[in-house]
């Protein structure tokens, strides 16, 4: 995107995400702060730029602690579910997060990615990384 453009997609995205929240509850009195949705609306841009790139996540399972390569696909759809259903379960009223903004600011990214990405620039692209060129033989788990 360069420097200037990015900086317009991430502010629009915020703005996105709080319209999206006031949306939802237009009543509020409850001040939004943070960045989050403008931060959501940057992993919404990712899903779409770089979606078979692998994620290191730390997994437990008891005493055995692992790390597995998980593709971004996978990780961010998962995260966007859980904001999407952590937005329909939890009351409006009131502080605590604001599931709303997430939701409104990852698909402002995942729209405005076409408008501020270079030409040049194609989504779904496959990992650019030599690191990952026997992502497919191994699989996605490690």
């Amino acid at each position: 995107m360069g420097r200037l453009r990015y900086l317009i997609f991430y502010l629009l995205c915020g703005v996105a995400a709080a319209l999206s929240q006031a949306f939802i509850d237009p009543a509020s009195q409850v001040p939004l702060v943070g960045a989050s949705g403008a931060i959501s609306g940057v992993l919404g841009a990712y899903i779409l730029l770089h979606p078979r790139a692998t994620v290191r996540t730390l997994i437990f399972l008891g005493f055995f602690v692992t790390i597995v390569h998980i593709p971004a696909m996978i990780v961010l759809g998962f995260w966007f579910v859980m904001q999407f259903f952590s937005a329909a379960v939890t009351p409006t009223d009131g502080g605590g997060v604001a599931f709303w903004a997430h939701v409104g600011g990852f698909v402002a990214g995942l729209v405005l990615v076409f408008v501020f990405k270079k030409r040049a620039v194609a989504v779904m692209q496959p990992p650019m990384s030599r690191a990952f060129e026997n992502e497919g033989r191994r699989g996605p788990w490690g």
